[in-house]
């Protein structure tokens, strides 16, 4: 184990036992500076503009820096304590990787109906499940500083989150309830329930008129600072990817050919603060009718290799994705989520892999900024448990047994030995995490401002 990981192993051993003062983080400046340079680099030719939006983004803090570098954080889950709470089995848990307050929201599910749930898929893996939730507290705790708040009111959230997570496992052993679960407006209140019900207000109309005009009879994109027309080789690769991508729908939930007819293409700019540095495209096309009032927008989303198999190398055998990154995130976004959107599919573009789906007109992004009292961070964080434990219980054995072959809900329970146990661990594990995140974006800042290259 290198210097640098034995330190902040030994500080996150300490906080298992007890609080520990930020100063139990380590400096680790030059490791940070290079992992963040080396992972960016790959996108450097392309887009130079986006890395630098990134850059910025994660300059502006903490939490920002955290969401940026799922990386770092896998490379500390390969060498950091286990938790006393797992076994072999709940290291075959279908995770999103990249569990934070800023991966939540609220839209519409193909039923139609407006739920709250977990919302990114790119970092998707097979691990441990312990690592989602030190992941998410960890945010917690960053997100609730950035608020304001005391740390004994983030502390009290970060075991609430867990205690939801650990009750709705239970809740979901020994049947298929989670098939069921729902957090929508009848069953949440709070910002999560205010975040429900401007999905829900959302209408098609709005987002198409955000992005797009009608010019003549058709429906074309607007030229904005954030939408930007594509060179024709760019758009004639995203044109010629579409038939494979409706392939890789089910047949059973795809729409007539007229349905995916391509009317405009464009590069999206400054979505996300991990993905920036990847190509992101926006593609209208025809929808149900005719009609430009039920055009489509469907987002083409870059992808890569999971952060996660740095701490797991190989637990997802490629033969589960067929060793299409983009196929990875859609089998993950279907199988996370109930009644998951009928246009999620994948597809390569000019042989570069890409996750697609709808740019949903009801979808709110959950905003950690909402959190700002002891009381909304509370009864926030009971539902992102739950939202949680959802998540990977849907996405076991009665998913897809040749990708996990264990009843996740029931492995976990079996493995939480001691409920309040677990809520001390992470706890401990929240903080402690969080010192070493401020302390490598101080690093990351002072790199950042002295002209050293990051990408």
């Amino acid at each position: 184990m290198s210097i640098r990981a034995s330190s902040l192993a030994l500080a996150l051993a300490l906080a298992a036992c007890a609080q520990v003062p930020a100063d139990a983080a380590s400096a680790r400046d030059g490791w940070v500076v290079e992992q963040i340079r080396d992972h960016n680099h790959p996108y450097a030719a392309g887009a130079k503009g986006e890395l630098d939006t990134k850059l910025a983004t994660m300059a502006g803090g903490p939490f920002a820096f955290y969401r940026g570098t799922a990386h770092l954080f896998f490379q500390d889950m390969k060498t950091l304590p286990a938790s006393a709470y797992t076994s072999a089995q709940t290291g075959y848990t279908w995770i999103g990787g990249d569990a934070h307050l800023g991966n939540f929201d609220a839209s519409r599910d193909s039923s139609g109906k407006a739920v709250f749930k977990v919302a990114d898929f790119d970092e998707g893996y097979l691990g441990q499940y312990v690592w989602d939730l030190r992941r998410l507290a960890a945010s917690l705790v960053l997100a609730g500083r950035d608020n304001g708040l005391s740390d004994a009111a983030i502390g009290t959230a970060v075991e609430t989150l867990v205690g939801a997570y650990v009750d709705q496992m239970g809740a979901f052993k020994g049947n298929d309830s989670e098939s069921s679960f729902r957090l929508n407006k009848d069953t949440t209140t709070g910002v999560v329930d205010d975040t429900i019900g401007k999905a829900d207000g959302k209408s098609r109309a709005s987002l198409l008129s955000k992005y797009t005009e009608i010019a003549g009879s058709a429906r074309r994109f607007q030229s904005l600072s954030n939408l930007v027309a594509v060179p024709a080789a760019s758009y004639s690769a995203v044109t010629s990817s579409m038939a494979a991508y409706v392939s890789s729908i089910a047949s059973s939930k795809r729409y007539p050919a007229a349905f995916y007819t391509v009317k405009d293409v464009r590069r999206k700019l400054g979505s996300g603060v991990g993905s920036l540095g990847r190509a992101r495209y926006y593609v209208l096309v025809e929808g149900a009718t005719s009609s430009t009032s039920d055009d489509v927008i469907l987002e083409f989303k870059q992808e890569a290799d999971s952060a996660v198999i740095a701490a797991a190398p190989g637990r997802l055998p490629v033969s589960a994705y067929d060793s299409h990154e983009g196929m990875r995130v859609a089998r993950t976004a279907k199988a996370q989520v109930s009644n998951a959107e009928v246009l999620i599919g994948y597809a390569s573009v000019a042989g570069v892999p890409f996750y697609v789906h709808e740019k949903s007109p009801f979808q709110e992004d959950f905003d950690p900024a909402k959190l700002d009292s002891a009381g909304k961070l509370d009864t926030a964080a009971g539902y992102l448990g739950q939202a949680l434990a959802s998540a990977h219980a849907l996405a076991d054995q009665d998913y897809d047994s040749a990708v996990v072959s264990y009843s996740i809900d029931k492995q976990v329970s079996d493995a939480v030995t001691s409920k309040s146990g677990l809520k001390s661990e992470i706890r401990a594990f929240a903080f402690a995490y969080a010192a070493q995140v401020e302390l490598d974006w101080e690093g990351f800042v002072a790199a950042y401002k002295a002209g050293t290259p990051l990408y």
